[in-house]
């Protein structure tokens, strides 16, 4: 006979765990970012500033002595530092005479259709959610208007930026709200800004699974309709908002990954180049073309810009993952990004106080540490950011 107690009991250490680990969380964001419990950017170097906007630091300190843009915060010591506001009005006013359309403003001109990139792999530890977050972030500071959807009900990226799911979504507040079956909302309510003035977020939590839940029950009850289109019609409503969206999928093909690639006019892949994750990545990639063909057949257009694989956690040291790199690279060719994101204990000592590489000051590592990957992070970045460019038709 079956034991009802214990279950009783695991139901109950399980859950008084959750709301220790929770609380625990919270406090650390608190501690971390007081007094408000919210995130601020830090500012840049004149030098980073510079780079990120793509003019020489000298021609940077010119316009600050000839009073055109900002005027940046002075040290002590005279260096000049420049917020992610600063930057944005710097691009403003460098656009005004710029040699070319897009020099310092390079999202979408008319014509230009929005860039939607799905970042997918359904097997764990493929560094997607490292990738989406630091994508979504690179191409807000490169001037790009973008909106990061965290699709994955485990919310990494969320926690990432900022949000701590058990504490700041009680009642909603995911993408579930704009595409569930009942009652939907604009998706405008759902979607939150963050600390960087080009980025905005729509958060996940475990209420996104509730789509898994219902579709089936809706397709069995003839209400789903063409399920798949949801996150599609739902970013239509703000199409003309924002130049690109990132796409957090979650670890799995289910209905939420599917209808995130139906809406998708570019597909991220992410592989860790171990043969484990390869071969997972087989199955990965034949049962994504089985429910193409599915979704294909009820009348979808499933052609997308364009599909990378991105190698990620790469150690080029490692003699095993350089053979399955260059099998990759033979087998893919130039389907295969040409930068890699180096594997890094900058990035996942980031990560332990819920902050991007881009968030932290390079003092607080080595400089070759925090050079390296940074260095690794905007190669990548910036390729997909040329992959943008040439789908609106521009080098």
């Amino acid at each position: 006979m079956k034991d009802n107690s214990a279950e009783e009991d695991l139901n109950f250490v399980i859950r008084q765990h959750s709301e220790w680990l929770a609380k625990q969380l919270h406090s650390q964001r608190e501690n971390l970012f007081p007094p408000d419990a919210s995130k601020a950017m830090r500012k840049f170097t004149s030098g980073e500033a510079a780079a990120l906007l793509g003019v020489n630091d000298s021609y940077l300190r010119k316009l600050h002595l000839d009073g055109k843009g900002p005027s940046p915060e002075l040290t002590s010591g005279n260096r000049r530092l420049y917020s992610v506001q600063d930057l944005q009005k710097l691009r403003e006013t460098l656009e005004k005479t710029a040699r070319h359309p897009g020099d310092y403003l390079p999202g979408r001109r008319s014509g230009d259709h929005l860039q939607i990139i799905g970042v997918m792999n359904f097997k764990g530890g493929s560094g997607k959610t490292t990738t989406s977050a630091h994508l979504a972030q690179r191409l807000a500071l490169k001037g790009y208007r973008v909106l990061a959807i965290d699709l994955d009900p485990q919310a990494s990226m969320t926690a990432l930026y900022g949000v701590q799911p058990e504490y700041d979504l009680h009642e909603g507040g995911t993408l579930y709200d704009a595409i569930r079956y009942d009652e939907p909302v604009p998706i405008r309510e759902v979607i939150r800004t963050t600390y960087l003035p080009n980025l905005d977020l729509i958060p996940g939590n475990l209420e996104l699974m509730e789509f898994e839940h219902e579709t089936p029950r809706a397709l069995s009850q003839g209400n789903a309709g063409l399920f798949f289109f949801r996150v599609k019609e739902a970013l239509a409503q703000v199409d003309a908002q924002y130049d690109v969206v990132v796409i957090d999928c979650p670890p799995q093909l289910g209905f939420l990954t599917m209808s995130a690639l139906s809406a998708a006019t570019g597909v991220l892949v992410t592989i860790h180049p171990e043969m484990l994750d390869v071969m997972s990545m087989s199955q990965f990639l034949r049962m994504t073309a089985d429910l193409m063909d599915v979704i294909a057949e009820s009348g979808a257009d499933m052609s997308h810009d364009w599909m990378r694989y991105l190698l990620t956690r790469y150690e080029p040291t490692d003699a095993p993952q350089n053979r399955i790199v260059a099998f990759l690279r033979t087998m893919y060719g130039d389907k295969v990004l040409n930068a890699t994101m180096l594997k890094s204990t900058a990035i996942s000592d980031a990560g332990l106080t819920k902050q991007t590489l881009y968030e932290v000051e390079r003092s607080a590592f080595t400089r070759s540490t925090y050079d390296r990957a940074i260095e690794s992070l905007n190669a990548v970045n910036d390729e997909i950011a040329q992959l943008i460019q040439s789908t609106w038709g521009r080098k």
